[in-house]
């Protein structure tokens, strides 16, 4: 447990006291945010606001797990690598778009191929990594069930391994593409994201603690337990990931002095993908994670009713916290609300953990 605690307090100083840092050599260097044009009005006087500043989460995130585990003398398991690479994998991708944007003074960085294809190499690559490297029993970091609570009776590789193997990538792919783009999107006002991605790594903590201490191996009851490769090791990296997310937000809260930028974003989306997949979560990440779903299902039900309807609209704009800013919320109140959303997702996926936990016989 120790170094859980240690991961997240290193994640927490690290961000904290090392991201003045990075706004003063941003600030030096006039590494702004452009704002897009047909953006609400109030964010006009955003512009030029540092970005990228999800290298500081990134690199903070890293050095509390390495600490973490250095603590208590373990090295780090084959989930959380493979978790750490896709973070930082499209950490890459988001910092190339970031320097796009900076380079060419706008708002656009790269092309959605060019994104799509970044994503796509960094995902495959952990999409078939991920079935391999087998612990002792045999457990690898992720399984070929769809997984929900645990895993489900969809099995992937029903029609052969090769098949299964090819179907995973696929799925996992759908996952990272998804999450990433849904932090994206949820990263439009102040602190929003980092505060919502702080309560969904925090429940993945808790997650990770109740595996390992459930792990088959552990208890006696075959139908209670967990076939979770490395848990502590989750519980490790969600801490540390969490807690510079927290020392971040004390300068992205209202008015930010810096932003994630695509940097932070899609890596933090990246993590939460991987964090479902290695912890056989992926159908309970929506829930917990439901707040990140709901934005980006407002952008999805926008762009739909605008083309099925001959161009008429949902809502004011999408995503759906710009929405709200043109019914004339403030963004403090916007944020506020949708964290005590985000808190109210995560209660109702680790009720819905533990309830199922509960009635297993």
């Amino acid at each position: 447990m120790i170094a859980v605690v240690v991961a997240g307090a290193l994640g927490t100083l690290l961000s904290l006291l090392t991201t003045p840092l990075l706004i003063r050599y941003l600030t030096r260097r006039q590494f702004g945010q452009f704002i897009r044009q047909d953006g609400p009005a109030s964010h006009h006087t955003k512009r030029g606001t540092p970005t990228m500043g999800g290298v500081v989460i990134i690199l903070a995130a890293l050095l509390g797990w390495l600490g973490g585990n250095l603590w208590v003398g373990r090295s780090p398991a084959a989930s959380s690598l493979l978790v750490v690479f896709l973070m930082v994998g499209l950490g890459l991708v988001g910092f190339l778009d970031d320097g796009i944007k900076i380079s060419k003074e706008r708002s656009l960085g790269l092309s959605p191929a060019w994104k799509f294809l970044g994503q796509g190499v960094v995902g495959v690559t952990f999409g078939v990594l991920a079935l391999q490297f087998p612990d002792g029993d045999g457990i690898t970091p992720a399984s070929t069930a769809v997984t929900f609570l645990r895993d489900t009776y969809i099995d992937l590789a029903i029609w052969g391994p090769a098949i299964g193997l090819v179907l995973f990538v696929i799925w996992s792919n759908f996952l990272i593409t998804a999450w990433s783009n849904a932090v994206n999107l949820t990263d439009g006002l102040d602190g929003l994201a980092t505060g919502t991605s702080i309560i969904f790594f925090g429940a993945y903590v808790l997650i990770g603690i109740w595996q390992l201490n459930q792990k088959c191996g552990v208890v006696e009851s075959v139908a209670k337990c967990y076939e979770v490769r490395d848990p502590w090791d989750l519980a490790i990296l969600a801490s540390a990931i969490a807690g510079a997310c927290l020392g971040f937000l004390w300068w992205n809260a209202s008015p930010a002095k810096i932003f994630m930028g695509d940097t932070g974003s899609l890596a933090l989306g990246g993590a939460i993908a991987g964090m479902t997949i290695t912890s056989q979560t992926e159908v309970l990440g929506v829930v917990v994670g439901g707040l990140f779903v709901l934005v980006v299902g407002s952008s999805v039900l926008q762009i739909g009713w605008f083309k099925i309807s001959g161009g008429k609209r949902l809502f004011k704009m999408a995503p759906l916290h710009h929405h709200f800013e043109l019914m004339g919320w403030g963004e403090v109140t916007i944020v506020t609300r949708f964290w005590i959303i985000a808190g109210l997702f995560t209660a109702a996926g680790l009720g819905l953990f533990y309830a199922e936990w509960v009635a297993a016989l």
